[in-house]
């Protein structure tokens, strides 16, 4: 198959959150490419709603953090609390406060809170964002009917859908973002292994301009209402009255797709005389599956394409995000010449372990839904049933605070034994579902501060790596920088005289990736700089991973 168009660097397919990610991290890095979507993603039903506090923060790395916040159709001082109750017209049960670390307090673990808002409106920013960088385009209504590899490169046919008519474009990497349904997956021959259908769910759009006052219970950006009747979470999709609305099972075992969606919501908010206009129906399962390979050649899997798991938690679209971050660095530094034969091996061997590890909690936040916390006589009025709501109300507390307590998952996942990560000798931190404790250990994210400047410490960091000294002079890293240099590896010094940094980092000199994990950490910078580099880029490393 012989390409006709414009040769690109990376061929991007999907347009969702994932897809527009790899393409703003190439892009940004003066890689070419193209991003192609057989839908009109915007204004669809959102399933995704919490872009979390490691999103937020490569949202500021591209600049768009602000933006995000100036078009949410969420009130500013919207309060980032979960609440779960009975009903709308219920008792409470549980409260959450800045669940999700949603907050807008600043705090020196990040810097940037998590944000309530709906997946079409993050993915216009990211869409608009992508689209104004020189070298990258993104076209919807075309989808990729098929593509042959070969050492050299990927040629890919592109189909319009509108008129049928079809198109060739060769590219040196093809990236995969096209979802749970992925057309790329299935072309590479990966298979997705695990346990599927755990339950099937409906996700309701609706409007209800009166639902917000009609209630005792305050403002939530979600309210889990717990009865026999029917259990299900709703909350808020912007401040005029568009709600979500989500059902597994009923207590009469009626299937959610074959109700009326208006009779579902007034069941279990108990405002039977609510006013409702139904926008959209989204029936789908709950997997938890994890793909047997992320690549093959020059194509690569991302995001849903390569992992699925429960919802709970918030996690998949975040994850995803950070699978395009992963391997758009190090697509860009292979492509300018700078990164090693063995760096894009290691996508798989890093994203992998984080992937397992986050849908594992997933899943156990999963087995305490709705469903799970239901208890005869939750209702009743009288002591009895208020004695049942105690006992509901500490199981929530204790089993629950793990969702909205993401910290240790979200900013705490480590790439362990990487092999573009040099080990310094010590132990690891434990790793915690709830407490993130920063930590620098190589593999690690880089632990944040907010200077006195008022600045955040990653705003000072490059965009390639960055060497930080935590105490001393910029330069007693001349050398080193002057090493990076000639190998033609983009490296930036920081040295923020902030007293606070030797502590947090545990060594005076710190190497951080493009993707802000430490690389590398010592009192004393290496005698023979070029083996590290080398290590870091994947010019050589401690094993091999094939893709």
């Amino acid at each position: 198959m012989q390409a006709t168009g414009t040769d690109i660097e990376v061929l991007i397919v999907g347009a969702g959150p994932v897809g527009l990610a790899a393409a703003i991290e190439l892009g940004r890095r003066g890689i070419n490419c193209l991003v192609v979507e057989r839908n009109d993603r915007v204004g669809y039903a959102p399933r995704a709603k919490t872009t979390n506090v490691r999103t937020r923060e490569h949202l500021r790395r591209w600049g768009i953090a602000d933006r995000l916040r100036e078009v949410s159709p969420m009130p500013r001082d919207y309060p980032s609390t979960v609440i779960f109750a009975t009903r709308m017209t219920g008792p409470p049960l549980a409260r959450f406060e800045n669940a999700l670390n949603g907050n807008l307090a600043r705090n020196d673990l990040y810097s940037e809170a998590a944000q309530w808002v709906p997946q079409y409106v993050l993915e216009e920013v990211l869409r608009e964002h992508a689209a104004s960088l020189p070298g990258v385009s993104v076209r919807f209504g075309l989808e990729l009917a098929g593509f042959v590899q070969d050492e050299d490169g990927v040629v890919g046919e592109l189909r319009v859908l509108s008129t049928g008519a079809t198109e060739r474009v060769r590219s040196a990497f093809l990236i995969g973002a096209d979802g749970a349904r992925s057309v790329v997956r299935d072309a590479i021959g990966a298979t997705m292994l695990g346990d599927r259908a755990y339950s099937r769910n409906s996700n309701v759009i609706f409007r209800a301009p009166e639902l917000a006052s009609r209630h005792q219970h305050g403002r939530a950006i979600m309210y889990w209402l717990v009865n026999q009747d029917l259990p299900c979470v709703l909350g808020p999709m912007d401040g005029e009255g568009l709600w979500f609305f989500m059902a597994t099972k009923l207590a009469d075992e009626t299937d959610p797709e074959r109700v009326d969606p208006a009779v579902l919501i007034r069941r279990g908010t108990g405002l039977h005389d609510l006013d409702i206009e139904i926008l959209s129906q989204d029936v789908w399962a709950a997997h938890k599956l994890v793909a047997d390979r992320y690549a093959k050649g020059r194509v690569f899997l991302a995001g849903d394409a390569c992992h699925l798991h429960p919802p709970f938690g918030g996690f998949g679209m975040n994850m995803g995000i950070g699978d395009a971050v992963d391997l758009g660095w190090k697509l860009a530094a292979v492509l300018r010449g700078w990164g090693g034969g063995k760096l894009l091996a290691s996508y798989e061997a890093e994203r992998r372990n984080v992937h397992e590890r986050t849908i594992a909690e997933a899943v156990i936040n999963h087995g305490m839904v709705g469903n799970q916390l239901v208890r005869p006589g939750l209702e009743d009025p009288g002591p009895l049933g208020e004695a049942t709501r105690r006992e509901v109300s500490e199981i929530i507390e204790a089993g629950k605070l793990r969702e909205f307590r993401t910290l240790g998952i979200v900013l705490g996942s480590r790439y362990a034994d990487s092999p573009i990560i040099v080990p310094d000798g010590s132990a690891p931190p434990e790793q915690h579902v709830v407490l993130y404790v920063p930590s620098a250990h190589p593999g690690c994210l880089a632990p944040h501060l907010w200077l006195a400047d008022g600045s955040s410490l990653y705003d000072h960091f490059g965009q390639g790596f960055t060497l930080l000294l935590t105490e001393g002079e910029r330069s007693q890293a001349e050398d080193f920088a002057a090493e990076a240099a000639s190998l033609r590896i983009p490296l930036t010094v920081v040295a923020p005289e902030d007293r606070r940094l030797p502590a947090r980092y545990g060594a005076r000199f710190a190497l951080i990736r493009p993707d802000q994990h430490v690389a590398w950490r010592g009192d004393i910078l290496p005698e023979d700089a070029t083996s590290m580099l080398a290590r870091v880029t994947g010019a050589t490393a401690s094993s091999e991973t094939s893709a």
